[in-house]
């Protein structure tokens, strides 16, 4: 899968992928990277996990004082 997220400092996220049953995959954990952006492509075996219904991006900014947002993001099976 594939994310472009737009954040002024990107230890600060938290991203998870939600599968249709709720299952979370983390795809990032926070740290202390304080460059701009997740431009990046994250592989996951979710190949227990039936491919319809509703994937979700979740991505949590666990730190106050910086914004960003989700610019895009693909899932590909």
């Amino acid at each position: 899968m594939s994310v472009d997220i737009k954040h002024t400092y990107r230890g600060d996220l938290q991203i998870d992928l939600v599968a249709p049953d709720g299952t979370a995959y983390r795809l990032q954990s926070t740290s202390n990277d304080s460059a701009d952006n997740v431009i990046t492509t994250y592989t996951v075996n979710a190949s227990s996990e039936v491919a319809n219904g509703t994937w979700q991006l979740r991505v949590r900014d666990l730190y106050a004082a910086d914004t960003g947002y989700i610019d895009s993001w693909r899932l590909a099976f």
